[in-house]
């Protein structure tokens, strides 16, 4: 799967789990900030920065992705895949 395709499959997956996602500049902010999850009035946001790789803005979003529930959602198997490879490495720090 190509990464253009993989990240398209990650923001239709968040669409399915109800996350906003956004790139954002976060050049010229004045402070230092770092692409990931947050939560704004109870909705789950991934916000990401648009100058990043977009393998870099695949990390970030898988990242997101799997610190929630998404085993009852269909997600193609590579994906799926991506997810457990990010949970694998979280749970290994």
């Amino acid at each position: 799967m190509k990464v253009q395709q993989l990240y398209q499959e990650l923001k239709d997956l968040a669409d399915k789990l109800d996350v906003t996602v956004s790139e954002q500049n976060f050049r010229n902010t004045g402070v230092r900030v770092q692409s990931g999850f947050c939560k704004i009035k109870n909705k789950n946001h991934c916000i990401i920065d648009k100058h990043l790789r977009l393998s870099r803005k695949i990390d970030a979003l898988a990242e997101c992705l799997s610190l929630l529930p998404h085993e009852s959602v269909f997600i193609r198997p590579v994906v799926r895949e991506l997810l457990e490879q990010v949970t694998g490495k979280a749970s290994n720090v």
